[in-house]
């Protein structure tokens, strides 16, 4: 019985609790006194230690045994809390990182925790637990209870592991072979398959034919952990039988690769409802439209259900950046408090792993090089503590991701300067708008540092993030002042796969815009467009709205008769607005999104393709590039 099975679940167990104390020690840190986080600490590590022990990964459980000695010292005031003490935890936090993921992946950690180690045994150096104390096993007592009398062969016996144990899986797993060490197996219920189901509750029960009495094969059986109760009844040919709601749950984990398999699959499934609804509509026949109307609302169901079911709230995501901000600010010699808001907005799985490494480098910017040290900010008459937000808020059918500092801002000076040598802009544009800023620091190798480094400045790597906004189907933006503090907001689809979407024309050609970033549509009258500062816009509810003709942007040939009364789709993303003209508009659609290539040199106005219903390929334009 092979509990490698399990290492994919171990994994993602352990890192639950290893953001959990990191998050303790940074709390631990602020109020060294408070004795929550301690307690905390504690019930994450001995977790840890327990499901590592289960499946055999003894460096990782070494090194959690010995951080709860160190614990376990200061839980019962045996030892002071002190700076080196919490620096060496979070070292003790990141070694144990790094064996988990190694023993998972197959690879000896033992070189890798034995500094950490050998500091963990300096530290907690007292009777019992220095260097070479045996890693010991919790063993919980474990109630006897014998129905019948005398030993025989045959035996029933049921198990029940404790409600809070982890991996309950492997744990039954291992329960199973050290029965096998006492005699031959037979009638296990549930079978073993389904220990991998987040449905088994650690009830189960099996036949053991050995003549070994009940209250050793209790005692042989409690050894492994973790089990509650044990029953051992006498010699019956019938398989055991288990209570009609053991095995209930309302939980499962599903693995991720199986959901992107189900949104693929339904995806197809709305490019055939779209085929077999274009079908219907050219034939009276009753029948075909009942049938179509039934698959649409099955369909949407479907569709609906399997978006909830890949929606996971952001602080999965977001919780491991506390850390990485506090290490950094240690780093550079900064003060600075980070605020995390919104963490239970929920957005697709697919999209919050994806602007994971996006929020990283923005973080770091803001640390490096948005708030200043503690001298300087008191110079300028600001708290020596800059303050750094990540912030998730839902905004009509998107969400809003924000990183704000209240640090130097972006020099615009140094924007211009560098603008103009690498020949970006005219030698007489003297400023520039929040607009005109992010567009030249979102140019590729665009930077105002002197000398580049991982992190050179504001604009370093700002290309990278706005690219991949765009391939998700979002946009980003800026906001600066110089003195004042930079906010950064990336503006997201709640989910990727299938969106709604404006289907317009440019002579023969379908384009499909998402209806995300859509505030309306209207079509202007003649005379209503003008030119301001050589540019098309037309005046509309008394705010002027600039105008992008898409046949021009497109560089289609001009149409045979001139067409009159254009559509305008009005954009919006956050406070920018734009009017995109088109040829004429089709109708709404929900669409499945996928990604492509665009082809070197094609302007970057394009987030993916999609399937229409009639089978005909169109191109999804993304707001972003376009307002």
């Amino acid at each position: 019985m092979d509990v490698r099975q399990y290492a994919d679940l171990f994994l993602t167990e352990s890192r639950e609790h290893l953001t959990a104390f990191n998050q303790l020690l940074l709390e631990w840190e602020k109020d060294p006194a408070a004795t929550e986080p301690v307690s905390g600490i504690f019930r994450a590590v001995h977790t840890v230690k327990g499901m590592a022990a289960t499946m055999g990964y003894a460096p990782v459980a070494d090194l959690a045994h010995r951080v709860e000695s160190l614990l376990d010292g200061v839980r019962r005031g045996e030892r002071t809390v002190t700076a080196p003490m919490l620096e060496l935890l979070f070292r003790s936090a990141d070694a144990l990182e790094r064996a988990i993921t190694e023993s998972v992946t197959g690879v000896d950690a033992a070189t890798a925790v034995a500094p950490v180690l050998a500091e963990l045994d300096a530290a907690t150096a007292a009777p019992g637990t220095g260097p070479g104390a045996p890693l010991r096993e919790s063993r919980p007592s474990v109630p006897v209870i014998v129905p019948g009398t005398g030993p025989g062969k045959g035996r029933t016996v049921r198990v029940v592991l404790r409600t809070d144990a982890v991996l309950k899986g492997a744990r039954a797993l291992l329960v199973l072979r050290k029965a096998e060490t006492l005699g031959p197996l037979s009638a296990v219920t549930p079978a073993p398959a389904a220990f991998e189901s987040d449905a088994f509750d650690g009830h189960f029960s099996f036949r053991l034919d050995a003549p070994t009495e009940a209250a050793a094969i209790v005692a042989a059986l409690g050894r492994v952990g973790d089990v509650e109760k044990v029953e051992v009844g006498e010699e019956t040919a019938e398989a055991p039988a288990l209570a009609p709601d053991a095995l209930r749950s309302r939980h499962i984990r599903v693995d991720l690769q199986r959901l992107d398999e189900l949104m693929n699959l339904i995806g197809e499934l709305v490019i055939a409802r779209g085929r077999l609804h274009a079908i219907a509509t050219r034939f009276a026949e009753p029948d075909l439209h009942d049938v179509n109307g039934q698959i649409a609302r099955l369909a949407a169901q479907l569709q609906h259900e399997i978006v909830a079911a890949r929606m996971v709230p952001v602080w999965q995501v977001f919780d491991r950046f506390p850390r990485m901000v506090r290490d950094l600010a240690r780093q550079t010699g900064k003060q600075i408090a980070f605020r995390v808001e919104g963490k239970e907005i929920e957005l697709d799985r697919a999209i919050l792993d994806e602007i994971a490494e996006p929020l990283v480098h923005l973080l770091r910017n803001a640390v490096d090089h948005g708030i200043g040290t503690p001298e300087e900010r008191m110079a300028q008459g600001k708290p020596a503590v800059g303050q750094l937000v990540l912030a998730a808020v839902r905004e009509r059918s998107t969400v809003a991701v924000k990183v704000t500092d209240d640090g130097r801002g972006i020099n615009r000076d140094k924007v211009i300067g560098r603008a103009r040598q690498m020949g970006l802009i005219d030698s007489e544009v003297a400023a520039l708008s929040d607009e005109e800023l992010f567009r030249l620091i979102s140019k590729a190798g665009f930077s105002t540092a002197e000398r580049v480094t991982d992190v050179s400045g504001r604009g370093v790597g700002i290309d990278v993030v706005a690219t991949a906004m765009r391939a998700l189907g979002g946009s980003m933006e800026v906001r600066s002042e110089e003195g004042e503090g930079t906010s950064f907001t990336l503006r997201l689809p709640a989910t990727l796969a299938i969106v709604r979407a404006l289907l317009a024309k440019i002579g023969d050609e379908l384009y499909a815009m998402p209806l995300t970033h859509v505030a309306e549509t209207f079509t202007p009258r003649a005379g209503d467009i003008q030119r301001v500062q050589g540019r098309e816009a037309v005046l509309l509810r008394g705010d002027l709205l600039p105008l992008i003709r898409l046949r021009d942007l497109l560089g289609a040939a001009a149409p045979a008769v001139p067409g009159r009364g254009q559509p305008v789709i009005v954009l919006e993303l956050g406070e920018r607005r734009t009017g995109v003209v088109v040829d004429a508009l089709v109708g709404q659609q929900e669409i499945v999104v996928k990604s492509f290539e665009a082809p070197r040199g094609t302007l970057p106005v394009f987030s993916g393709a999609t399937i229409l219903g009639d089978g005909v390929p169109a191109l999804i334009l993304d707001a972003g590039g376009l307002v």
